[in-house]
This record gives C-alpha cells, structure tokens and sequence, in this order.
C-alpha cells in the first residue's frame, strides 16, 4: 500500500527568482547527482522531456531532502515508519511514501496481538509461543504439548469442522495456561481470534457489575459464549454458587455445546475432582445433579489431558 503524504509547499522559496542563479544551478546539479534520481529519469527518459523535469524539480528536490532525513533518522522527518520513492504519475514525477519493512513487520504484530483476548492474564501467557515451552522428559507433559500442536493444526486445515477442545489440568504454577495462550498465538498467527479468560476473576467481575453495570452484564457473559474459541483458565479454583454455576458457566458451555465452538479449559482438578467441587455451593448445599450437568457439556466439549512438571513459578 503508498501513501501520499503532503506537498512541497515551504519549499519554493528555494527556487524563488530572487534567489542566485549560481545557487539555483549549484542545487540542480546536486540532485541531478543523486544515484536514485539518475537512475528513474534513465527508467523514464522516453516519457519525461526536459521540460517535464524541470517541472518537477519540487518534487526531486523534496525526495532527495526527505530521503537523507529517513536514512539518517532525523526527527523533522515528515513520514516517520515510510520511505520516500520517486514514482511516474499522471505523466509527472511524485514522491510517494510506503511503508518500511519495519514498520509491516509491527502492523502485523499488532495484528496478531489484537486476535488475543485476554482477559485477566499475565502478559508471559499473552505473548506465549510453543518455542519458549519448557521442555521435560515428563511423558505427560510432552504428550500434552503433542495434543496441544495437533488441535492448532487439525483446526487451521478445517475450521469449519467441530474440534474438541482440551481440558489440561495438574499441578499449580506447571504451565498449563502458557500452553494455552501458545496455542492462542499459533491460531492468531493464521487469523483466528481467541478468548483466554480467568475465569474466577470473571466471575468477580460479574458480581461487581451487578450493583451498578446490570446491562453489561449480558453483554460481557454473550461475548464469551459466541467468541470463536474460548479459554476457560483456572476452572474450579472459584467458589462456586447456584448463580456462578448454573446461570453463568452452564449457560456459556451449553450455548458453546450447541453452536459446537471450540472451548478449552485449564484446572487443577481432573474430571473427577472437577464434578465434586461443582457439586456443593458455598454454603456447603449437596447439588449434584447440578454439578453433573456442567460436567457433561464440559465433557462434550474437551479431552481431559494430564499436564506433567515442576512448578515453574516457585522452584525448589
């Protein structure tokens, strides 16, 4: 993509009739010199006559100014993160300003980045990638990645199909969100959009929004159950009541169940220990049947995997 940015206005006074014919010539000389300038009126000899490039010589005059002010960097340049180019337009020359390498390369960065939605989660799990993984010889752990890189790369070759998910639980600090915002980032690079949520403080969130911010809250719950996939991080460390279980995960996960959208979870309860803690509310009420019913639409949606190692936050 070129973008044209500005005129040569300022820079007339320099071609004024009051200014010194040795002057004047002295600077036509000069940029006549240029290795660019040479080079396009060799390209465009056959289109551009004498007259044609005296002419433009405003135009010649503010790329051979502007382009020293780019190679070397000088604040009063006019298009910082663009190059000058001279270009043949509308049978005249211009300077057109595009896009540095640099610059694309940070476009596309921030591209990528806006495909993450992170919600309450450490920047390392952000910016994650498969590459910084530990490695271990733990077989769980190495089987875990296995799976991880074959969800990300079953998904890209069909979208369109339903993919289940998958549930990592083990120990605290072992990685397992990292993994998970790995596997965010792989999919951001080709494009696809992801929710990492913690889901506790979500849940905080919601209750705080409640007193003062009740019409957002259907917004903020509908974002999470439509989003193009979904993580739940740190399932089961929130305490757990009718409302929290039955009207705001049941709800995302059964929605999520029936659109058959991708959803993964990270817990540090299995399956098992997962439906026991779902099953008793904060004031210690035995609903089981309630909790087996979140348990079944996670089920659905993922493969429990087992995420082996050492806690990495708090080494012995």
């Amino acid at each position: 993509m070129i973008e044209y940015i500005g005129s040569s206005r300022g820079l007339n006074p320099l071609f004024n009739k009051t200014i010194e014919e040795k002057k004047l010539a002295k600077i036509h000389k000069g940029i006549l010199s240029d290795k660019e300038i040479k080079a396009f009126l060799k390209k465009h000899k056959d289109e551009l006559t004498e007259k044609e490039v005296n002419r433009s010589f405003t135009k010649l005059y503010e790329y051979v100014s502007q382009k020293d002010k780019f190679l070397t960097q000088d604040k009063t340049y006019v298009a910082p993160g663009y190059e000058p180019k001279l270009i043949f337009h509308n049978h005249s020359i211009d300077v057109a300003y595009e896009p540095t390498e640099v610059l694309l390369a940070e476009q596309r960065e921030e591209e990528i980045k806006a495909r993450i939605h992170a919600m309450n989660m450490p920047k390392d799990v952000r910016n994650a990638s498969f590459k910084t993984i530990t490695l271990t010889r733990d077989s769980h752990r190495v089987l875990a990645i296995k799976k991880a890189k074959n969800f990300v790369k079953s998904f890209i070759a069909d979208p369109f199909t339903p993919h289940k998910g998958l549930y990592l639980y083990g120990n605290f600090g072992i990685g397992k969100s990292f993994l998970m915002g790995a596997i965010a980032n792989e999919l951001a690079i080709k494009g696809f959009v992801t929710t990492l949520l913690h889901f506790p403080s979500f849940l905080a969130e919601l209750r705080d929004a409640m007193n003062f911010e009740k019409k957002e809250i259907g917004s903020k719950i509908k974002a999470v159950k439509v989003c193009e996939i979904l993580i739940l991080d740190d399932i089961g460390a929130e305490s757990v009541t009718s409302w929290s279980r039955d009207d705001i995960l049941l709800g995302i996960l059964q929605y999520r169940m029936q659109e058959q959208l991708p959803t993964m979870f990270t817990s540090n309860r299995d399956f098992k220990g997962l439906e026991e803690h779902l099953r008793f509310d904060n004031k210690g009420n035995d609903e089981l049947m309630q909790g087996r019913r979140v348990m079944e639409r996670i089920k659905y949606l993922s493969e429990e995997v087992l995420y082996g190692g050492d806690n990495a936050r708090n080494p012995v």
